[in-house]
């Protein structure tokens, strides 16, 4: 596969804040393979994203405020295949998730903005997760479920679901594809499992900034 060029991040401040809590902390706790990723590869669609390209030019102005940090790709390309495991512990995919508009979100416990950012995410998927759209966070965490575990009951974070990826092929996948390079990382993603835009570092998902921008991305 082709070395894309890593989207462009408008928020130094975020990436900071993402670079520092995220790429440092988790240094210290696992060790990120910069070859190899057996996870699913993104696959070129052009035709299938061809009304991605559309959703994301309506959504253009909504960019803003405490979202301003989300790009659109030059490339909206599908990511149905990338996968982890399910809350029953069983293996899945994005694919999984064809016909809602899909927040996809990379966490771990070590990562400080992860952890400040887990409320927001949340708040955003009690009020407005459903039929047509859903937040999927991803704990990248290694060893077993016991620490994310803990530190979703411990924070009150209840309408979340527990997706896990101890292996941290993900976020390589999506590393390789210069979608992600620290901790939080998150994907808006479409009804065909194609790429809509991209963001490194946090952001308040309960703001009205984020809710206006799931509505425009969803039709809602």
């Amino acid at each position: 596969m082709t070395t894309r060029t890593p989207l462009r991040l408008p928020s130094l401040k975020l990436i900071g804040i993402a670079a520092v809590a995220g790429i440092i902390a988790g240094a210290a706790a696992v060790y990120i393979k910069e070859t190899g990723s057996g996870n699913g590869e993104t696959q070129t669609a052009s035709g299938e994203c061809a009304a991605t390209k559309e959703i994301a030019t309506k959504i253009a102005p909504l960019l803003k405020g405490q979202v301003a940090a989300m790009v659109a790709p030059d490339q909206h390309r599908k990511l149905t295949t990338i996968a982890f495991k399910g809350a029953d512990g069983q293996p899945m995919t994005l694919d999984s998730f064809a016909g809602k508009t899909v927040l996809f979100n990379l966490w771990a416990t070590w990562c400080v903005p992860c952890r400040e950012e887990m409320p927001a995410l949340n708040a955003l998927e009690k009020e407005m997760g459903g039929d047509k759209f859903q937040v999927v966070p991803v704990n990248i965490d290694t060893g077993d479920d016991e620490k994310p575990k803990t530190f979703l009951s411990e924070t009150g974070v209840d309408a979340l679901k527990l997706y896990r990826d101890n292996t941290i092929e993900v976020f390589n996948s999506l590393k390789k594809e210069g979608l992600a390079f620290g901790l939080p990382v998150t994907l808006l993603i479409d009804g065909k499992g194609c790429l809509i835009s991209a963001m490194n570092g946090p952001a308040a998902w309960d703001s009205d900034d984020a809710k206006a921008l799931i509505k425009g991305a969803a039709g809602t």
